[in-house]
């Protein structure tokens, strides 16, 4: 297994979006390409995140910094290949969130996800996120999603 100081993060550009779309509903197992639409690379590439390995994409991390609430920023959406997990990239890629949202004076991360999601659950509460119940219709009629928040002194 190839350890996160062997991956190469960088920021994202536009040209990022159809490597994603290329594998993004397989790293996941499911469709999930329409929660990732082209603008997120369009317009929040300077605060999104590609790891890069000896295959080329290992993972990917969508975030921006809120243009309506200054101090906070979000996390959009985070991919890491099957072959890549479990070895600290992801938590690699949120400390490097983190890093940016600080030095734009941003003192709380967001991010959601799905209630059936019990391994993106259990990964947030462990890089310091407090989980609230799932919100009936967050996104719509039929959607019900966990919130996540995570504060900095």
């Amino acid at each position: 297994m190839i350890q996160p100081h062997e991956y190469e993060l960088r920021t994202a550009t536009p040209a990022d979006y159809d490597p994603i779309a290329a594998v993004v509903d397989e790293w996941w197992g499911r469709p999930v390409l329409p929660a990732l639409p082209r603008l997120f690379l369009d317009h929040f590439h300077q605060t999104s995140l590609i790891a890069e390995g000896p295959a080329g994409m290992a993972g990917f991390l969508i975030g921006f910094l809120s243009p309506s609430v200054p101090d906070e920023a979000y996390i959009h959406f985070v991919g890491v290949s099957p072959e890549a997990r479990n070895g600290g990239l992801a938590r690699t890629m949120y400390e490097r969130f983190f890093e940016l949202a600080r030095r734009h004076d941003r003192r709380v991360v967001k991010a959601i996800t799905a209630p059936v999601n019990r391994t993106s659950i259990a990964f947030h509460r462990s890089m310091g996120f407090e989980a609230g119940e799932p919100v009936p219709g967050y996104n719509g009629p039929g959607t019900s999603l966990v919130t996540f928040t995570r504060h900095f002194a």
